[in-house]
């Protein structure tokens, strides 16, 4: 069975919970928390880092501390779906930190796009500058957050 194939156990299963809700965790705190020795706990990170489930480490700001505390789902229609214009779209919008979130759609729409704002001024900004201006663009349709009701990055493991 390659290492890719291996089943998470039990204490695997913690680590990534415990990371998830704070990858700060020193390998100590992390393995007094799962009662395994720093060594046996540094090895097992190292095997779910190198399988792809941890991915990478981040720090998360608060949106609206930040001065961003509006949020926009958009959906968006492209004039063709072949694969190059596809490609254009997505790599155009890589460039625009406004977008938190793009999501490829089987639907009306292609993509589903997830915007942060300051107030309604730059969300006009970002409407009319930035994603009606998108490769191959020809329809947008945003709706409006009045509240996050839950939000999280932890995946259930």
């Amino acid at each position: 069975m390659s290492i890719q194939e291996q089943a998470l156990d039990d204490r695997d299963r913690a680590i990534l919970r415990l990371l998830q809700q704070d990858g700060r965790l020193t390998n100590l705190e992390l393995a007094n928390r799962i009662n395994l020795s720093p060594s046996a706990c540094l090895r097992r990170v190292k095997l779910l880092e190198d399988r792809g489930l941890i991915s990478r480490y981040v720090m998360l700001v608060d949106e609206k501390a930040a001065g961003l505390p509006g949020t926009a789902f958009v959906l968006v229609t492209l004039d063709q779906q072949g694969r190059a214009a596809l490609d254009t779209f997505e790599a155009a919008i890589q460039h625009h930190p406004e977008v938190t979130e793009c999501c490829l759609l089987a639907g009306t729409a292609d993509y589903m796009v997830r915007v942060v704002y300051a107030d309604s001024a730059d969300f006009e900004r970002i409407h009319t500058e930035i994603l009606t201006q998108l490769p191959g663009v020809v329809r947008v349709q945003s709706t409006l957050a009045l509240r996050t009701v839950k939000k999280t990055t932890e995946l259930p493991v």
